[in-house]
């Protein structure tokens, strides 16, 4: 049995892919050949091991070059809609774009660090995207901040979005409308402007970017031509630093 497995592996490796042809054995030589096979793999699991590791290798790699084919064909929606808050430094060197909810908990729990980037780097453009995907709250609170950025302009939005992701009770008009207060803007108006259409288009686009990019969590970060679906374990510090390298070599 042992031999007929080891003579099936040189028969593999040495001729073309072709040669080694298991619809040619016996019914006999395959039971032997598979059993062969299992002794091995039950003698020698990191073998098992290993090839899975390769596997999920490949996976990643793939899904990252079809992600930069993504964001390639989606360039101008986005990292220049028209629409998106835009801040850090606007003339950075490097663009990373952020996808949010304000009652995503990894979105509360990451904003820090993600501030605390832009802060210290001073060179990447930083662009926010209201994707509200949870619950109600999420689309309310989103409605609220665009229409404060319709109503006040950018520095208001920015008030606005540091107060929903700080803030851990829930949302709703009283709410809302006592934020409003909190960031002297026009409560009143502010409260008018969420559900007409200028808002709901603002929404309506980013939902549909993000379903041509296949976005379906928040957060969700785009720097350059990399998309990382959620916070790194390292977190961005390095996607920045390899953006800024391939485009020192490009």
């Amino acid at each position: 049995m042992k031999a007929l497995l080891t003579a099936a592996l040189l028969t593999a490796t040495a001729l073309p892919a072709m040669a080694f042809d298991p619809a040619n054995m016996t019914e006999a030589e395959k039971a032997a050949f598979g059993e062969a096979v299992r002794d091995y793999l039950m003698a020698n699991p990191d073998v098992l091991i290993e090839s899975i590791n390769v596997l999920e290798e490949r996976r990643l790699a793939d899904e990252a070059r079809n992600d930069e084919l993504l964001v390639e064909n989606s360039k101008a929606a986005i990292f220049d809609d028209g629409h998106s808050w835009v801040g850090g430094n606007p003339q950075g060197d490097v663009t990373l774009v952020e996808f949010i909810d304000y009652r995503c908990g990894v979105c509360k729990r990451v904003s820090p660090d993600v501030e605390k980037l832009i802060s210290a780097d001073g060179n990447i453009r930083w662009i926010l995207k209201e994707f509200p995907i949870l619950t109600q709250e999420s689309d309310m609170a989103a409605r609220f901040a665009v229409a404060v950025q319709q109503e006040a302009g950018p520095d208001a939005y920015k008030k606005a979005h540091d107060a929903l992701m700080e803030s851990r009770g829930p949302v709703n008009l009283e709410s809302l409308t006592k934020l409003a207060g909190e960031l002297g803007v026009e409560a009143q108006a502010v409260i008018n402007r969420m559900n007409t259409e200028d808002v709901s288009a603002v929404l309506r686009k980013n939902h549909q970017l993000a379903e041509q990019m296949r976005i379906m969590g928040t957060p969700t970060f785009i720097i350059e031509g990399e998309m990382l679906r959620g916070m790194p374990a390292e977190g961005l510090e390095g996607t920045v630093a390899r953006a800024r390298e391939a485009k020192a070599e490009g």
